[in-house]
């Protein structure tokens, strides 16, 4: 135990925390932008952009995340060497990065729908009355009251990330439990380093959780 838990190694699996959280907050952000795009497209009289919208959500949501992530690393390389005749060699943080961004834009999209579909109706025929365009009502009207209504489901798909960041091991990003299995295999030893990262996975989801509820409850006092 003592030997595992050194400073150095528990810095060791910090860094691989820190990575873990930082790819979350990448996917969730560019997710976002990806699903207000999507969700605008699922929301368009353009029946082309209704349709690419839902394939794109479809396929995203409908097949397991660790096959998207071993494709975007595995598969994409393969496919641009095919297209160019040159081989390009795949960082496996920015590969989990977009896994994550895509996933994430996928599940956004329809949270995204379901709060602009949320606001009231009226707030969109007060803006046609005012003669607002519609690129304004959304920035300035539609979006903030949407966002407003999907914040707890927005703080779920945050922590589902954080979990889910775990699958980038596989492709050899050092977040947590890459770090733990590092050191797992360093030691002989893989019980002691995956209950910390369990714990540290833990203490990430349940200060997200508890932040985001204060976070409600201030929003629920200005209403």
């Amino acid at each position: 135990m003592k030997d595992i838990f050194t400073q150095e190694n528990l810095l060791f699996m910090l860094k691989g925390a820190g990575w873990s959280l930082l790819l979350a907050i990448g996917g969730l952000v560019i997710g976002c932008v990806i699903g207000i795009v999507f969700a605008a497209g699922k929301l368009s009289r353009s029946r082309l952009l209704r349709w690419i919208a839902t394939v794109y959500v479809e396929i995203f949501r409908g097949t397991p995340m660790l096959l998207q992530v071993l494709f975007f690393y595995l598969g994409v390389p393969v496919l641009y060497q095919r297209i160019t005749g040159t081989r390009m060699a795949a960082n496996p943080y920015i590969v989990g990065l977009i896994a994550l961004s895509c996933n994430s834009g996928a599940y956004q999209t329809e949270l995204i729908r379901s709060g602009i579909q949320s606001v009231d109706r009226g707030q969109w025929e007060a803006g046609e009355t005012l003669g607002i365009s519609y690129r304004t009502m959304m920035q300035e009207i539609i979006l903030p009251q949407a966002f407003k209504l999907i914040i707890p489901p927005l703080v779920s798909e945050f922590i589902t990330l954080i979990k889910d960041s775990s699958l980038i091991s596989n492709i050899g990003a050092l977040e947590l439990l890459y770090s733990a299995q590092v050191l797992g295999k360093r030691y002989y030893d893989y019980l002691d380093p995956l209950i910390l990262a369990g714990i540290m996975y833990l203490c990430m989801t349940v200060f997200i959780s508890w932040l985001s509820r204060k976070v409600e409850r201030r929003m629920a006092v200005s209403d």
